[in-house]
This record gives C-alpha cells, sequence and structure tokens, in this order.
C-alpha cells in the first residue's frame, strides 16, 4: 500500500468530490481481493449487518491494503473496542452506526484518534507497520489520516443534527436511510417526511462544511443529492454483483437458447 493512500482517500472525502463505494457483505478476503481491483474508490465491510469476526476483517482489511484500496468498516457499535480493533488492522476509517447525539459524536472521534481519554496505542498492529513507525510519526499520521463518518438513522439524531455537526474532526455525516424510515414509523424510504429529512441532514452539514453520504437504490436521486452537497456514496454490495450477474447470464442464456431453438424449428427437413 502507497503510504499516501489513506490521506489520499481522507482529502479527496474532505474535498467533497463524488466518490463511489460498495459495501462488502461476504466475509471473504479473495471477495476484497476482487474489487480492490475494481475503479471503485473505497470498500466498507459491512461488519454491522454481515458476519465478520476479527479473523475475517484482518484478512480483508489485508487484501485491500495491498492493492491499494482503501478500506472502512463499519463495525457492530460505535464502542472503543470495535473502533480499536478496525483500525488497529489498518482500514483507513470507520462508520460508526446509530450515532444519535454530540455526545456521541464526540466520544466517537475520541475512541478514533489518540489522546486521553482516547484510542488504545500499540506499535505491534499493522496500522503502526509491526513496530516499524515510530510512536509520533503513527500518531501524527493517524490524527491526519483517520476518517470518521457518523451514521445519522435514527429519529433522536435529528433533534441534535447541530450539535452533532459541531464536533470538531467529524469528517461525514453518512445517513441510513432504511432505519431512519423506520425510526420515523415511515412505510417507504421516498415517504415525504423522510426524504425531508435526508433534505434537512444535508442542508445543515453543507451550511457549516460537513460533508454527507448515503446509499441509494435508485440511481436516477444521484443528481439531487450531488447538488445538496452530498458526494459519499455507498452504492449496492458485492451480493448484489453476484445476483445481477447470474440473473444477466439466465437471461443471456434464455435469449440464445431460444433463438437456437427457433432456428432449428425453421431449417428444411431433409
Amino acid at each position: 500500500m502507497s503510504a499516501h493512500q489513506a490521506p489520499s482517500f481522507r482529502s479527496r472525502l474532505r474535498s467533497g468530490a463524488p466518490l463511489i463505494g460498495t459495501w462488502i457483505k461476504t466475509p471473504s478476503r479473495t471477495v476484497v481481493e476482487v474489487l480492490s481491483s475494481s475503479t471503485l474508490d473505497v470498500l466498507c465491510l459491512d461488519a454491522e449487518h454481515a458476519p465478520f469476526d476479527r479473523g475475517d476483517l484482518d484478512g480483508s482489511i489485508f487484501a485491500a491494503r495491498a492493492l491499494g484500496m482503501p478500506v472502512l468498516v463499519r463495525p457492530g457499535t460505535a464502542s472503543a473496542d470495535s473502533l480499536l480493533n478496525c483500525l488497529d488492522l489498518g482500514a483507513v476509517g470507520v462508520v460508526a452506526p446509530h450515532i444519535r447525539s454530540g455526545e456521541e459524536a464526540d466520544r466517537l472521534v475520541r475512541s478514533a484518534l489518540f489522546g486521553p481519554g482516547g484510542r488504545g496505542y500499540a506499535g505491534s498492529t499493522r496500522a503502526a507497520g509491526y513496530t516499524r513507525k515510530p510512536m509520533a510519526e503513527h500518531r501524527e499520521r493517524s490524527t491526519e489520516d483517520t476518517v470518521i463518518v457518523a451514521q445519522i438513522e435514527d429519529r433522536e439524531a435529528l433533534d441534535n443534527l447541530s450539535d452533532i455537526i459541531r464536533i470538531e474532526r467529524l469528517d461525514c455525516l453518512f445517513i441510513g436511510r432504511v432505519d431512519l424510515t423506520i425510526s420515523m414509523g415511515a412505510a417507504s424510504p421516498k415517504d415525504p417526511q423522510v426524504l425531508e429529512a435526508v433534505d434537512e441532514i444535508c442542508r445543515k452539514a453543507a451550511e457549516a462544511g460537513m460533508r454527507t453520504g448515503m446509499f441509494v437504490s435508485d440511481l436516477s436521486e444521484l443528481p439531487g443529492w450531488l447538488s445538496l452537497g452530498s458526494s459519499l456514496f455507498l452504492l449496492s454490495s458485492d451480493q448484489t454483483f453476484l445476483q445481477e450477474g447470474a440473473r444477466s447470464l439466465r437471461s443471456a442464456f434464455d435469449i440464445s437458447t431460444r433463438q437456437g431453438t427457433e432456428t432449428s424449428l425453421m431449417e428444411p427437413r431433409s
């Protein structure tokens, strides 16, 4: 991995350049290796909703780093030990689920960075170069390079949005629209009240100079969210790629066999 990979990704995120990544739902370093050779900007390992254990995270992060692909992790919780594990293994950053208040956002930032009451230090980790990086250098680079994303997906977070946005060193708000839909008691992610809430998050974040990101299933929505300053899009997933590939193959096969059968029926009998 290039020494400039992590700062490059964080600087690109903070610049507001449109970035596209995908979710990795399969705990397999081979899947990560294959997609790390793609032209995507980032991969995100979904350890919240997929069965990643520490060994799976280790192998997957190793594969991404080996091919120079920035990799984020969404841990099961925003607990200090979960964040520590992801970052020590060498992820460029974390997408912390269910951040509901300024206090939780502040705790997230402190847990992701070295400092008093913050992330515990070990020089023997992959992130620290297995003791090759001097402590001062590793702490400085981590402070500069670690990407910290708070996922906004609860009704309570809407009431505390200004407090969350004010937290220094928070890089991005990632809008979990499906969970937000459920939390708001709405029937669909396209419910007007949900869209209004997402709009409010984007506008308030943009006014404060903070980046936003989201998952959308309907790509026709992208221009609208881009116009509101959203720039980090984690779309689709490795599982969806497999399903779409299988459907495409089935369709192509059925068309070809149907054409072959029709041709055969049209041929004159001797």
